[in-house]
């Protein structure tokens, strides 16, 4: 990964501490965008088998990121912005990621181990086994000092709480302030937008609504909504809001909740799918759309539209795109001259991705070289906070996905849950918004 040579500046240059090592960063930025930047592919080692670890889906989804921060363990390098002087550790490994000496575990067992039953029933080669894995168990060692004192909660009231600000979460909320209706909008990045501010863009993509006209105080960014519960009060949202004073557990009720969380990045199923340089999709479109940092040459495997329009965006960045591999097809109509239908991906590499293979629809397998592998794939609807809330969630077999069940106006099992976009099952950018404006004049006709 390299910043693209042309991209315009996006804050202050300043520099982290990287184990002794001044390395280049840019103020704000997530941490880990600095260090990928920088040409730092490793960022910690695998709990079991100590395999290199790299960010991967840059929505604190996965754990590949997780650093220590100034002395506090398991931080989601991803959502950290980076500030001058940061201290960053690399976890679990010894002495160093770079050479651990752990890592010769997945040499001596290429078949798996199974630590629970290793030296079971051995005398002494047991006692010996389980004091060597309570050391090895957990992630990261403790903090250097006790965590900073709580700021107190706050109570928010409002008429619809919306979680969400992406495609569906936003025409929602633009129907609500149309209509004079009191709502509150959590979105946990920094800004509004969803896959439409991040992601690859698809032609029919709808604009992002200005915020900035709804009513203060409506749209709470850098705000993650951790669970829908139940008291005396009723119903509310526990919600972990990042302001100027530092974190706050806010209290949101309401009398209606539109669930628009979107999904989260999948991975696929391959050999070395793990090793870093591996990105999810909306990842690789977010490093080059909000950082201006993309990679010299990427292979691109998966399915569906975002990944025709990831391979665009990427090339008309100056990317080489060395192979885009269609799992599914049949490939759109202007696809990528490498675009193909195939079938078999497997990664390349030692400690980094150095190149992908696949093997072509009816014919032999293809190595390409690259800096980069983008797995684009329909993401995975974020359904916990729904199913927490009442709400009914089904496995589709076919798609291999849990999905919110819910009626085409968004109503589900419970009657103040609503839901809207990828969390009943994806599609386009276009018909998640419109999926929320539906719902939210559903919504609006059930207010008394």
């Amino acid at each position: 990964m390299r910043r693209l040579p042309d991209a315009s500046p996006r804050g202050r240059a300043i520099t982290v501490d990287l184990e002794g090592e001044a390395v280049p960063a840019v103020e704000g930025e997530p941490v880990a965008c600095s260090l990928i930047a920088a040409g730092e592919a490793v960022f910690a080692r695998s709990i079991k088998y100590h395999r290199p670890r790299g960010a991967y889906c840059f929505a604190a989804a996965c754990s590949h990121c997780l650093m220590r921060v100034d002395g506090l363990p398991n931080v989601y390098t991803c959502r950290t912005p980076a500030r001058a002087g940061m201290r960053l550790e690399r976890q679990n490994a010894f002495p160093s990621a770079k050479v651990d000496l752990f890592g010769t575990i997945d040499w001596f067992f290429p078949r798996g181990l199974d630590h629970h039953e290793m030296f079971a029933g051995v005398p002494v080669a047991e006692q010996v086994m389980a004091k060597v894995a309570r050391q090895l168990a957990g992630l990261g060692l403790l903090p250097d000092r006790e965590a900073p004192a709580r700021l107190p909660a706050r109570a928010v009231r409002t008429r619809v709480a919306i979680v969400g600000g992406g495609a569906a979460g936003l025409a929602a909320a633009k129907v609500l302030a149309e209509r004079g209706v009191a709502f509150v909008l959590i979105e946990r990045e920094e800004r509004v937008g969803g896959r439409l501010a991040r992601g690859a863009p698809l032609p029919d993509d709808p604009a992002v609504s200005d915020v900035a006209s709804w009513p203060k105080g409506s749209v709470l960014t850098r705000a993650q909504a951790i669970g829908l519960y139940d008291d005396e009060g009723g119903r509310f949202l526990a919600v972990a809001a990042m302001e100027p004073e530092g974190l706050r557990l806010l209290q949101i009720r309401a009398d209606r909740f539109l669930l628009a969380p979107g999904g989260h990045p999948g991975i696929l199923p391959f050999e070395n799918n793990d090793l870093p340089g591996i990105y999810a999709g909306r990842a690789a479109s977010l490093l080059l759309r909000e950082h201006g940092v993309a990679p010299k040459s990427a292979a691109l495997v998966g399915w569906g539209p975002e990944l025709h329009a990831l391979a665009r965006l990427l090339e008309a960045h100056g990317t080489q795109v060395t192979a885009v591999v269609d799992l599914r097809g049949p490939l759109p109509a202007g696809a990528h001259s490498t675009a193909c239908v195939g079938s078999d991906p497997k990664a390349h590499g030692l400690k980094k991705v150095g190149a992908f293979s696949f093997v072509r629809d009816g014919g032999r397998r293809k190595k390409v070289d690259c800096d980069a592998v983008f797995i684009s794939i329909p993401t995975s609807p974020c359904f916990e906070l729904a199913r927490q809330g009442g709400a009914s969630v089904h496995f589709d077999a076919e798609r291999g996905l849990f999905t919110v069940e819910a009626q085409a106006d968004g109503r589900t099992a419970a009657p103040d849950v609503f839901v809207a976009g990828d969390i009943t099952g994806g599609g386009t950018a276009k018909e998640a918004a419109a999926a929320g404006a539906r719902t939210a004049e559903a919504l609006v006709g059930g207010l008394s």
